[in-house]
């Protein structure tokens, strides 16, 4: 197994992500949800109420996090991108509109990529990072990356140490659904389908996972969306993850910082 020697002695790193979808997860799952404004507002609530919320409490504990951010959701709400910002957290890319690359043609996946990157840019982020709206690539993906200066990709489920990807100069940043709060909490309103589970339930399942990789020098990916880990409840249930997270001496670093570590 391959080891990362982490900054100032820290045991094992950490990076708190957000996939910031808002309206356009519910719009990719669905264009007719479009048109259905109940549908959407379950998106709005994470730009609206869950990203102020949660940069309150990354600065309690002066952490920096990264957010992945779909460019139709950053067009509709520029502020809630600059705040991120303003803040000091790494912005990264999640796609223009949140589809699957796997469903569109090379040249549309290419327009996706770059349209995404300019809205991104535009509104003041660095931008070195990519994850999939599905954590799925297609094999164009890589090169695309590549030709537009990105340095790391947050896709593959393959470990728990980031590693440079064969034949290319970038790096892999595992994600893993165990420390998604996707499975745990998605619910929509249109299907009924899904049981939302409690926060002690998640904290069950996350901090004896986090405690694992801890143990082995690794590098834990939370992954959460404001609309989703934005709910009061929740937010206390992420104030616990972190305070664990520091007490159990985690590096908390953005992605492009832990990204930074993997030995070339």
């Amino acid at each position: 197994m391959r080891t990362i020697s982490w900054p100032d002695g820290h045991k094992y790193a950490a990076t708190i992500s957000f996939d910031f979808d808002a309206e356009e997860v519910w719009i990719g799952e669905n264009p007719a949800n479009a048109q259905k404004p109940g549908v959407l507002s379950q998106g709005a609530y994470g730009a609206r109420v869950g990203v102020p919320l949660i940069l309150k409490l990354l600065q309690k504990h002066g952490v920096t996090a990264t957010f992945f951010v779909c460019g139709r959701d950053a067009e509709r709400h520029p502020d809630a991108v600059r705040a991120i910002v303003a803040a000091g957290h790494e912005l990264a890319h999640h796609g223009y509109t949140h589809t699957n690359p796997t469903e569109l043609s090379p040249e549309a996946e290419r327009e996706e990529l770059v349209r995404g990157l300019e809205v991104l840019r535009g509104l003041g982020g660095e931008i070195s990072g990519y994850r999939s709206p599905s954590w799925e690539l297609t094999a164009h993906t890589l090169d695309l990356l590549t030709a537009n200066g990105f340095t790391y990709s947050s896709n593959r489920l393959d470990d728990i140490f980031p590693y440079e990807l064969p034949g290319t100069e970038l790096v892999e940043l595992p994600v893993s659904w165990i420390l998604d709060d996707a499975p745990h909490f998605w619910f929509a309103n249109d299907t009924w389908e899904k049981t939302i589970r409690s926060p002690r339930e998640v904290l069950d399942v996350w901090l004896p996972e986090i405690d694992g990789i801890a143990q082995l020098g690794g590098h834990v990916m939370i992954t959460a969306h404001p609309m989703l880990i934005g709910r009061p409840s929740r937010l206390a249930m992420l104030d616990q993850v972190i305070t664990h997270l520091l007490e159990t001496g985690a590096w908390i670093c953005t992605a492009a910082e832990a990204a930074a570590e993997v030995p070339r």
